[in-house]
């Protein structure tokens, strides 16, 4: 006889006491058992070596979602509201207001609206209220009771999460002739081993037990391995790249002084990139401490043009500005401190991290997102040598074509734009230039500094084919898993 687990000698000596149909109901009470899984498990096992039959129906079914469940309990939105009208002739809409919930008054009004409650100067009335009685006194019975059959189906189905559609499978396990025919004596529970371990070698009731074993032929599940996120592996590619390419890596603070994020980058102070729209300015801390020495320096800057032969940009510079506190918009904040604390060194140095800016969520913009960052200062660095570097990272990337353009940024001249080329059109995907003496002069840097940035989601949506940057961050599993290897 085909070996059998417990479950399976349990349930199939239940079987031979009644030779019909048994309801899963009507084996767990035979078994004695409290979860359907053991039931189920041990029917298919039985199934399989022949001992019994499996009978499957399927019937649909109404049931209430989580809205409905509350309704059910505490009475719908339209019911509560009308109940308090009811109870209070004279209540207005501002009286609604207060007593329920925001997200309570308004769908609720629409829903009364919808059975002949009307409103006036924002006061409450009503032609036939009985009508409105009766029709929620029908909406309560179909929530207490709800069924595919009624006439408010179609009402409910498009409330959300007021009722679920589900479909109700139940089996119904048969003994088969075979099955009839197993000895009782052969059916009774031993006890199985299924995994051999250093404590069971230590005693001797293993000597008495059964093993249990198992079919090599039948397919296993494959094992879910862990892997690294699409944008974590990405970041790891791109930090590789650069570290082949002679680069050293930098990290810093998310917080910043506008000083540091843009005066330092001679952005002007009444340029736009300012406004609250654009960054997110910190209540604490409010102000951070700065230098006094590099405030006057970029002070200098900023009206006249300081020793640099620039004019500047006029106007008055404000320290009060410059001291504010703010999530920075953009990792070229600490490559130019990096920089203001190694003037003399020379150094090629790369940053892939988080930048803010208070942008409105869509298909290609974020609040958050992470930026590329790097420069290369040394004796002689000029624009061929950063037209080069970035040609070498995107062809390491994949995308061997690469073109630049002329672009304007406040802090770099010459300022380029940096395009690829994927499914035959040109994609920008950063800016790059040389430092302008501005930025430079101020904070006692000599040699030319190259520097470009580019945004990591805009790369990845390019590497994995979206067109759509929200996707890089949603819990979808199985999308996850089928992403490539980066």
């Amino acid at each position: 006889m085909a070996e059998l687990t417990n479950p399976e000698r349990r349930m199939l000596r239940a079987l031979q006491n009644r030779h019909d149909g048994w309801s899963l109901e009507e084996i767990l009470s035979a078994c004695n058992w409290d979860d359907q899984a053991i039931a189920v498990s041990a029917g298919h096992g039985l199934s399989n070596h022949g001992f019994l039959t499996i009978a499957e129906s399927s019937t649909t079914e109404v049931i209430l979602g989580v809205e409905g469940q509350k309704a059910s309990e505490g009475g719908l939105l339209e019911a509560r509201l009308w109940d308090y009208i009811q109870a209070n002739p004279s209540a207005t809409m501002g009286d609604l207001s207060s007593t329920f919930e925001r997200h309570e008054a308004g769908p609720g009004i629409g829903l009364l609206k919808g059975l002949g409650v009307s409103i006036q100067g924002g006061s409450f009335g009503c032609d036939d209220s009985d009508s409105v009685s009766n029709a929620i006194e029908q909406r309560t019975a179909f929530i207490q009771s709800p069924t595919i059959e009624h006439e408010l189906f179609e009402h409910f189905k498009g409330r959300k999460n007021l009722i679920e559609v589900v479909e109700m499978v139940k089996l119904t396990w048969k003994i088969s002739a075979s099955g009839i025919k197993v000895p009782k004596e052969e059916l009774e529970e031993v006890v199985q081993i299924a995994e051999i371990t250093p404590e069971l070698l230590q005693g001797d009731d293993w000597k008495n037990a059964q093993f249990r074993p198992y079919d090599v032929s039948l397919e296993a599940a494959v094992p879910r391995s862990g892997r690294s996120h699409p944008m974590q592996a990405l970041i790891e590619r791109i930090r590789s790249i650069f570290l082949e390419m002679g680069f050293s890596e930098l990290v810093d603070d998310y917080v910043q002084t506008a000083g540091w994020n843009m005066d330092a980058l001679f952005i002007p102070q009444d340029h736009p990139a300012r406004e609250m729209q654009d960054t997110f300015y910190l209540e604490n801390p409010k102000q951070i401490q700065l230098d006094p020495k590099l405030l006057t320096n970029w002070k200098a800057i900023h009206e006249h043009g300081g020793d640099t032969e620039s004019t500047g940009w006029g106007g008055q510079f404000s320290e009060d500005i410059s001291k504010r506190g703010l999530l920075r918009t953009h990792t070229t904040v600490n490559t130019i401190q990096y920089l203001a604390k190694n003037p003399t060194n020379p150094c090629r140095v790369f940053a892939i991290d988080r930048v803010f800016r208070k942008e409105s969520i869509d298909r290609t913009h974020l609040p958050e997102f992470h930026q590329i960052e790097g420069i290369i200062m040394e004796p002689g660095a000029n624009l061929g040598m950063l037209v080069s570097t970035l040609k070498t990272f995107y062809a390491k990337m994949g995308y061997p074509e690469v073109r630049v353009r002329p672009a304007y940024f406040p802090y770099t001249e010459p300022s380029l734009e940096i395009e690829v080329k994927w499914r035959g059109k040109w994609l920008e995907l950063g800016g790059a230039g040389i430092f302008r003496p501005e930025v430079t002069e101020p904070l006692g840097i000599k040699d030319p500094v190259c520097a470009w940035g580019m945004g990591l989601e805009r790369l990845a949506m390019l590497v994995l084919g979206l067109d759509d940057i929200r996707q890089l961050y949603i819990s979808d599993l199985e999308w996850l898993r089928n992403q490539p290897i980066l």
